[in-house]
């Protein structure tokens, strides 16, 4: 009975049993279709019989395993720090582990500075502690396109958070993992030591995997050309690590088997070293199973492939939910499947595009499911940048490593010599990364959308494969591509869609059919001021970590009038974010709000993108097709704070919205006297977050609103919505909904029809 090329069907028999542990028994019928594949190829009874015997075996193991990481963890507790641990601020997480081997996600809030330096000073890995710590439940996302920590957690297969109450040092667990991770954290030490600035993150995330010093506009860069992956380890990383310590060997006249055997313990150890994601264990597998196929009798780079993906499922179920992993796979299997189709032109650039697009072609579901948008440029970039960054940019690293361990002078003029020309390409990037339109973004699609994308990826290999006429091919990959890009604008309803940024305000209109878009502040922070060792490594940025994925997650690709109703940060402190990720045709602002200090950044960002930042005025107004849009408030130009937000009234056939930035009852009082026909409204969006200096009692009786929405922070400080306002509106019988209740909050004016949909996050 032989296994060649049949080990693909085992491998889609365990994922299938992950999915099913993880989901639902029932999708183990999937298993089905494998069956009938393989009595089609008359594979015999044999297998038949093992797939099912294998992928419900798996199921119980798998069912088993999960099972596992829900049991209760009882404090204190004994806890192993693993390899997964950041620093930032006052704050230490991570993943550590019980004594059963769960892992579990840990904060530790640092008492002082010194606490702080002597944790960093030193590798945690290993370090056991006796901890007592509070149980709590991951934070809801903010909206359907959020980071997900429920999920983050289940895709590690951590069993919940642990907040750190006290714990108590009582030793370090001594393993062969833990002294290679000791190993990696010193050398991330001697890079930060020995390596200039502007060359140390690159050192670290090409040689150890450690991408965390990496800068965000770097990353921005990266991102926008489609060549983030080159700062990850990859299997061609893991190549050309193998060639050099093969062929070292070889040259220092070692025998081929004995260069095998050192070759096969050396590779897991720099898997450890370099942080071991998906991606590396993925190519250190399948060189380590091809490598012993040949000792035994050659194996096929199709069987490796499947045979180190039930090797790594089997342990680690839930890495299924991996992005990497996800990724890493199927970037390889293209490459794998699509060799004939590469090997047909001799051309060195013509293969490399080949490669680029098969890559690319493959993901591209995967990636609009996770990401909501893909780099156009990347097809043609990665050309020059892949081999670029693996045969000049990866040994040159490797040699500044080598070289600085040397206390000659060496390190010194290498470091003088490739620093400028780094620079070089850093500044050819950035000028790469600023041609406009290099993104297309037409937003999340749904799991049965994604899934006929692959489906007409996996024809179009097909097509290609048989040669078919060009015109099949193109109908085969473009009408997915036609389908995604507008089945999020099919809609002739107005979608008013509240975001839930926290404490703040954030309205994004889209017109029918997403003909225009406008969004109304943009939510942020009010930051105090706070000692300097506390200051986190990484900001969090309401802008660019909540507003922005909403957006792109929704498809939207512009924004027509972006309108900042104030000057307070917890309305305007995103819009600089928001201005460097999405393109913006204009800004209105009350009338010299713009003087504040607070809107400098915002400006000299719309300056230099040459973005018009218009004051707006009472009475000012515009249509698009039936819908008015009208401001309603200030009505002069002495800014003075809240008093003097614009108001925004929207009127759609019967449909009447009011959104009131954060007047108080001084202008809510003036509005009325101005407006005496305004009554009778149906949406409110509150003024001032629910605040009691608004909502006055005599302006919520004139306006009636059959829907009022508070856009505040869960537990706010302030105690937004205050409670005599909430039963204000109670005592009226008028309805209200809150953002720090329900989350992001959708409201769809269809027909005159208001329909609401809460609780998006």
């Amino acid at each position: 009975m032989s296994f060649k090329h049949k080990w693909i069907f085992y491998a889609l028999s365990i994922l299938i049993a992950s999915l099913a542990a993880h989901e639902s028994i029932r999708l183990m019928i999937l298993i089905v279709p494998i069956l009938f594949l393989l009595n089609l190829k008359k594979s015999g009874t044999i297998h038949l019989i093992l797939i099912i015997i294998f992928s419900v075996s798996a199921y119980f193991y798998f069912d088993h395993t999960i099972m596992k990481t829900q049991e209760p963890l009882n404090f204190p507790a004994k806890l192993v720090w693993t390899d997964e641990y950041k620093i930032s601020g006052d704050k230490l997480r991570g993943f550590m582990k019980d004594e059963n081997g769960r892992k579990i996600y840990v904060v530790y809030e640092l008492k002082s500075e010194e606490e702080k330096n002597a944790f960093a000073q030193e590798s945690l890995v290993g370090k056991s502690y006796l901890t007592t710590a509070e149980l709590v439940e991951p934070s809801e996302p903010n909206h359907p396109y959020a980071f997900d920590m429920k999920n983050y957690l289940m895709s590690k297969g951590a069993i919940g958070i642990a907040e750190v109450q006290n714990w108590q040092y009582v030793g370090t667990k001594n393993t062969i993992p833990q002294k290679i991770s000791k190993q990696r954290f010193r050398i991330k030490t001697h890079i930060e030591e020995k390596f200039p600035s502007s060359l140390a993150a690159e050192a670290q995330s090409l040689l150890i995997g450690l991408q965390e010093n990496v800068d965000e506009e770097t990353t921005r860069a990266y991102q926008t050309l489609g060549i983030t992956h080159l700062f990850a380890i990859s299997g061609l990383h893991i190549a050309i690590i193998a060639l050099i310590i093969y062929q070292g060997l070889l040259r220092l006249r070692v025998r081929k088997e004995f260069a095998t055997i050192v070759l096969l313990v050396a590779l897991p150890i720099y898997a450890v070293l370099a942080g071991g994601a998906p991606s590396v264990w993925r190519s250190v597998l399948i060189v380590e199973i091809m490598m012993i196929g040949r000792l035994k009798g050659k194996i096929s780079a199709h069987d490796a492939l499947a045979i180190s993906f039930i090797l790594f499922v089997f342990l680690e179920p839930w890495s299924i939910y991996q992005v990497g992993f996800q990724l890493s796979y199927l970037a390889t299997i293209s490459l794998i499947y699509s060799g004939p189709l590469i090997s047909r032109s001799s051309s060195w650039l013509i293969q490399s595009f080949l490669i680029t697009f098969v890559c690319q072609l493959l993901v591209y579901p995967l990636l609009l499911y996770h990401f909501y948008e893909i780099s156009l440029s990347s097809f043609i970039v990665n050309i020059f940048f892949v081999p670029l960054f693996s045969f000049i940019i990866l040994p040159i690293n490797m040699i500044l490593l080598a070289a600085s361990y040397l206390p000659t002078a060496v390190p010194e003029i290498l470091f003088q010599i490739y620093e400028p020309a780094r620079a070089i390409l850093t500044k050819i990037i950035d000028l790469l990364q600023s041609i406009p339109y290099q993104m297309w973004n037409p937003g999340k699609p749904s799991i049965y959308l994604a899934l006929f994308a692959f489906i007409c990826v996996l024809l179009t290999f097909y097509l290609l494969d048989s040669k078919a006429r060009l015109w099949k091919v193109c109908l085969s990959l473009f009408i997915p591509i036609v389908i995604l890009q507008t089945a999020g604008k099919i809609t002739d309803d107005l979608i008013i869609t509240f975001v839930n940024v926290g404490q703040g305000d954030c309205v994004v209109i889209e017109l029918p059919y997403k003909e225009e878009v406008y969004m109304i502040d943009t939510g942020g922070f009010l930051r105090f001021e706070q000692e300097k060792w506390k200051e986190k490594s990484a900001v969090f940025e309401v802008g660019r970590d909540i507003v922005v994925p909403f957006l792109k997650g929704k498809g939207i690709q512009k924004i027509d009038k972006l309108i900042l109703t104030h000057a307070d940060s917890d309305h305007m402190e995103g819009a600089e974010e928001i201005l460097q990720e999405i393109p913006v045709n204009e800004i209105h602002v009350s009338p010299n709000s713009i003087l504040k200090g607070n809107m400098s950044d915002l400006l000299k960002e719309a300056m230099q993108q040459k973005i018009p930042v218009k004051e707006q005025i009472g009475n000012a107004q515009w249509k698009n097709g039936d819908i008015i849009f009208h401001y309603l408030w200030p009505n002069d130009t002495n800014y003075e704070g809240n008093d003097d937000s614009l108001v925004l009234n929207v009127a759609k056939g019967e449909f009447e919205a009011l959104f009131m930035g954060d007047v108080e009852e001084q202008g809510e009082k003036q509005i009325l006297k101005q407006y005496p026909d305004l009554e009778k409204i149906d949406l409110l969006k509150a003024g001032h977050h629910g605040s009691k200096t608004s909502s006055s009692e005599g302006f919520i009786e004139k306006m009636q609103p059959a829907l009022t929405v508070f856009s505040a922070g869960k537990n706010n400080r302030y105690g937004h919505p205050h409670k005599e306002v909430v039963e204000r509106f109670e005592k009226l019988g008028l309805p209200t909904i809150g953002t720090f209740e329900k989350g992001t909050i959708e409201i769809r004016v269809d027909e005159n029809k208001m329909k609401v949909l809460s609780g998006l996050n």
